[in-house]
């Protein structure tokens, strides 16, 4: 075994980061030296606090604003979302062949998978198949295979499903590479190589290694686990540089989280250049929780004659959400006016967002000095660390949660009964961020239930930022007189 193995690597990585608590490494050094690699962890652990190896997806922030971190928040939904996402999206399916019969299955049981697998499917939790499941499934368990893109967001059960595919593809008695799998960064790596633990649990034939920069591989060697899951830029190099793998060898080829691996410098070219080393036979899988048109250009590259499944939009509505907006001069009259209201009013729980991590602090720190309690979640926290800020406003340890952006989207929180922007959402040019105001007070009104919205102005430019906002959603933003609460009262308490 080599002396810088990704075994070796990870046992740094642990004795390093107090607070990763039961990583461990299920390690069996095969006959050509190299380590497969399980990782099995709780829901809140992950190695993104500990020293790791230098690696494609990493990005750093050093402006006071928190920046749109798609590998971080992508890896944080992964973390904190233990149960699927009830999304009332509908699914709408593009075939390569409109001809072909369009085949959906209710039940894992129809799709006649091996023994083993089912028993796999069912200890990770899956009692039936989620929406996205329903569809793709039959495509990525087809013979012949077909190739798909697909959209969908974390906590649909995407992850397990694309995991099914590669291990039903897998032909255990040879020992050689037959899928692999790209992530965009380690630790969204480490997540899908969990589900993979997991899934064949009872298929031990099959194994698995990690294409990472920590697994430095003894040159002249060829791999014998028949999935391999990594970065795009370790992936290349054992495929070209080193030739571990035969890509010639390769049946299913999966990428993954998609608009983050464009979001970083170079994996787009990275993964073009692993897909013209497949064979033509190959099937190509791929999958993103967003589909802008920077995405669809490098997913048809990609992925030919795909089947596509996309979510039809949901619209978004406020109807369940009252909001207002009160009139103050600086940052320490918002700050009495959010006490007048917490005076005032009987609120659940509370989500209070920030322009900038500043902000956050300092308003967190004011409140705690009033006797609230009060979470703080900024981007400058390891990804860990505020899945565990989060699990804990959701038990409710703490009432008040003051973030920013990075907490926007995506975490539904069933007691939230107030949201209040403490900054209205501008982007970097200082116009409103509309998609953001949405999903800022999207986080009440939740549910069925009835929200309530707090906008605080401080100038005539934030002022006429409401009013964009206003026009753009074509409801009226009403103003709240802190001295006369009775009406919000109603709705948070």
């Amino acid at each position: 075994m080599a002396t810088d193995s990704w075994a070796q690597a990870v046992d740094e990585q642990e004795a390093a980061a107090e607070s990763i608590g039961t990583l461990q490494i299920k390690d069996k050094p095969e006959e050509n030296g190299t380590v497969a690699g399980t990782v099995i962890a709780n829901a809140t652990d992950s190695s993104s606090t500990a020293p790791k190896p230098e690696d494609e997806g990493e990005t750093k922030t050093t402006d006071d604003d928190d920046k749109d971190d798609r590998a971080a928040q992508s890896l944080l939904n992964k973390l904190i979302r233990n149960n699927l996402v009830n999304t009332t999206n509908q699914v709408e399916v593009l075939q390569k062949d409109p001809n072909s019969p369009l085949y959906s299955v209710k039940s894992f049981e129809e799709l006649r998978l091996k023994p083993q697998l089912l028993q796999g499917v069912y200890a990770l939790g899956f009692n039936r198949p989620s929406k996205i499941q329903e569809t793709a499934l039959p495509m990525m368990l087809a013979e012949p295979p077909q190739n798909l893109i697909a959209q969908s967001q974390s906590g649909t059960g995407k992850t397990a499903a694309f995991v099914l595919a590669m291990l039903s593809h897998v032909d255990p008695n040879n020992r050689y590479p037959q899928c692999l799998c790209v992530s965009p960064t380690y630790e969204l790596a480490l997540q899908t190589g969990k589900v993979i633990e997991q899934m064949g649990k009872y298929y031990p034939e099959v194994k698995l290694v990690y294409a990472i920069r920590g697994n430095k591989l003894q040159r002249g060697m060829k791999l014998q686990e028949q999935i391999v899951i990594g970065t795009p830029g370790t992936m290349l190099d054992w495929c070209a540089k080193f030739k571990f793998i035969d890509p010639k060898k390769i049946k299913v080829f999966v990428l993954d989280e998609a608009d983050v691996m464009i979001a970083t410098q170079g994996h787009q070219d990275q993964s073009i250049r692993i897909q013209r080393m497949l064979p033509k036979n190959c099937q190509m899988l791929l999958f993103s929780a967003t589909f802008e048109e920077t995405v669809w250009n490098f997913a048809q590259r990609i992925v030919p004659d795909p089947n596509i499944i996309k979510l039809k939009r949901e619209e978004e509505t406020l109807d369940t959400i009252k909001q207002y907006y009160v009139l103050c001069n600086c940052k320490e009259e918002k700050f009495q006016a959010l006490c007048n209201i917490y005076g005032a009013i009987t609120i659940a729980q509370a989500m209070i967002f920030c322009h900038t991590r500043k902000t956050a602090g300092w308003l967190a720190g004011e409140l705690s000095r009033e006797g609230h309690q009060v979470a703080l979640l900024s981007g400058e926290m390891q990804v860990e660390q505020r899945a565990a800020v989060i699990e804990r406003f959701r038990d409710g340890k703490e009432k008040v949660l003051v973030t920013t952006n990075v907490c926007a989207r995506g975490i539904d929180v069933e007691q939230v009964s107030v949201v209040i922007n403490f900054d209205l959402p501008v982007d970097k040019d200082g116009n409103p961020d509309n998609e953001t105001y949405l999903h800022r007070i999207g986080r009440t009104g939740r549910f069925g239930k009835r929200g309530l919205a707090i906008n605080m102005v401080d100038s005539k430019m934030s002022m006429n930022i409401l009013n964009r906002i206003q026009e753009h959603f074509n409801k009226k933003i009403e103003r709240l007189d802190t001295d006369d609460l009775d009406e919000i009262e109603k709705i948070a308490g």
